[in-house]
């Protein structure tokens, strides 16, 4: 999603002058998705390394008829609601089956992209047409906040692809608890965790033999340029993961190949980089069922069922509010 508006470059720009001037110097990751980022980032999706989409679209594919009754999805009328809804292809399966019991419902991505956001309606209205959408702009608490006064049906949220692991334990904590206090206690959460597993299996997810992910990751120095005047050369970084066990958490660097200044005019500043000195770019939690059972009690919700793919490599939990 690129930066168009002056407050939104104002943000990019004042976020990319704090990381880089940290030391440890980072950048968030939150900024990998502009177009080409987006493009790379479905590649990565297709990779046979990647095992994360291919798990949750198992869990979906082949427990869809446990998925709507754990939800009471053929009881009154509810809103079925997406922080963060990508392109849609694993919700699509849960539409499609809903739509098939006769459930009534309205589907309500919410995303901070307003081309993600008409990418993904011009595909749903082709595919179901008769589907109730209400596409939902910005911050995902100010838009539920907002939302919850215009509708008194029940809710069902869906926070997928594992996008929880690029929080810190007490951002992940915050964020729930954010999301509880704009819930209701028939409301249901449903959240994509990747789960604990072998170490090699999770560290090849991060850094694929073909190079994409690594393009992925430089691509982001590339958007740097573009936006902020900035003359890095993504040939003299390197892309490097790593993955610690103890911790259960993988991590991305960018590697500084030699010596260099780095200029960016909307700064107005340089910036020095050592030989091998590394930018933190993103972390990936992984999670086992004891983790995500916490998590979820220190939030203010117990977990009503989990549903695992067939490896146990990933799980799809639902939280009930309590």
């Amino acid at each position: 999603m690129q930066t168009s508006s002056a407050t939104g470059t104002n943000t990019f720009a004042d976020d990319v002058r704090r990381g880089l001037s940290s030391a440890p110097k980072f950048l968030s990751s939150k900024y990998f998705y502009d177009d080409e980022g987006s493009r790379l980032f479905q590649e990565i999706m297709k990779l046979p390394e990647y095992y994360l989409t291919k798990s949750e679209f198992e869990i979906f594919s082949t427990q869809t008829k446990q998925i709507y009754e754990a939800f009471g999805a053929s009881g009154a009328e509810f809103d079925l609601i997406e922080l963060g809804a990508g392109d849609g292809a694993k919700t699509s399966v849960l539409v499609d089956y809903f739509l098939e019991q006769n459930a009534v419902f309205t589907y309500v991505p919410i995303d901070i992209s307003e081309e993600a956001l008409h990418f993904l309606t011009e595909k749903f209205h082709a595919r179901f047409p008769n589907l109730s959408i209400q596409t939902e702009r910005g911050d995902y608490f100010r838009t539920l906040e907002t939302f919850q006064s215009k509708s008194d049906r029940r809710k069902i949220i869906l926070f997928l692809g594992s996008n929880i692991g690029n929080f810190g334990r007490q951002q992940a904590h915050d964020f729930f608890a954010g999301l509880r206090a704009v819930m209701n206690e028939n409301d249901r959460l449903f959240i994509g965790f990747d789960l604990q597993k072998d170490p090699r299996v999770i560290l090849r997810a991060y850094d694929d033999a073909s190079g994409v992910t690594a393009e992925f990751n430089l691509n982001l120095l590339t958007r740097i340029n573009r936006e902020l005047g900035a003359d890095f050369n993504p040939a003299d970084f390197s892309h490097y993961a790593s993955y610690h066990p103890i911790e259960g958490a993988a991590r991305s660097f960018l590697m500084s190949r030699k010596t260099q200044t780095v200029s960016i005019k909307a700064l107005n500043k340089t910036f020095e980089f050592a030989a091998w000195e590394p930018i933190f770019m993103e972390i990936s939690q992984k999670y086992n069922l004891a983790m995500i059972e916490d998590l979820a009690n220190a939030s203010g919700f117990q977990i009503a069922e989990n549903f695992l793919d067939g490896k146990h490599f990933y799980a799809d939990s639902l939280w009930k509010p309590v």
